[in-house]
């Protein structure tokens, strides 16, 4: 028997290694999750909102108005429209606000109500759609005297509005400093 000598041994090396040219593939999302411990997904939608303004200014002035003026009664629905009439952590607030006072036992039986104006809203220096807002506001208890005599406080809290496709403005963060 006659060795093929070796040209033949390297033909035969160079086709089960196929080159050096062989196509990689990716690999699984499974194994992109256990290496990087996250699993890839698609990004969110984008969020819409009702009741969107023609300014940042008049769409933190509507949320926060709606946002400082409610009752026991009308507190978890208020909440819930606020959420409908934001996006991003504004709307994951006003969601988790309404749920905590939905069954909120001892809101109720005290009837308590708050109420106040926005005194000032004005851009935060600096800050691209951020704004400082300034509220006024009074609590009062119809069946209980624990806010007897409370006098009215100021509140200070931060804003960042969101445009919207065709121009409208939403509350997008809502963070209150007091």
């Amino acid at each position: 028997m006659r060795s093929r000598g070796p040209a033949a041994t390297l033909l035969c090396a160079l086709a089960c290694a196929g080159c050096g040219h062989a196509a990689r593939r990716a690999p699984s999302a499974v194994a992109r999750a256990q290496a990087a411990h996250e699993y890839p997904s698609p990004p969110p939608r984008p969020q819409t909102a009702t009741g969107a303004a023609p300014t940042a200014v008049q769409a933190i002035r509507s949320f926060v108005t709606a946002y400082i003026n409610w009752n026991a009664q009308t507190v978890s629905a208020d909440m819930r429209l606020l959420a409908a009439r934001s996006v991003g952590q504004a709307r994951a607030a006003m969601t988790l606000a309404a749920a905590e006072t939905a069954d909120d036992y001892e809101l109720r039986r005290g009837g308590i109500a708050n109420s106040g104006q926005v005194e000032a809203v004005a851009s935060l220096s600096g800050r691209r759609d951020q704004y400082v807002v300034v509220t006024r506001e009074s609590t009062t208890a119809s069946n209980t005297t624990a806010y007897q005599g409370l006098a009215p406080a100021w509140h200070v809290a931060l804003a960042t509005a969101q445009e919207l496709s065709g121009g409208r403005w939403v509350v997008s963060v809502w963070q209150p400093e007091n």
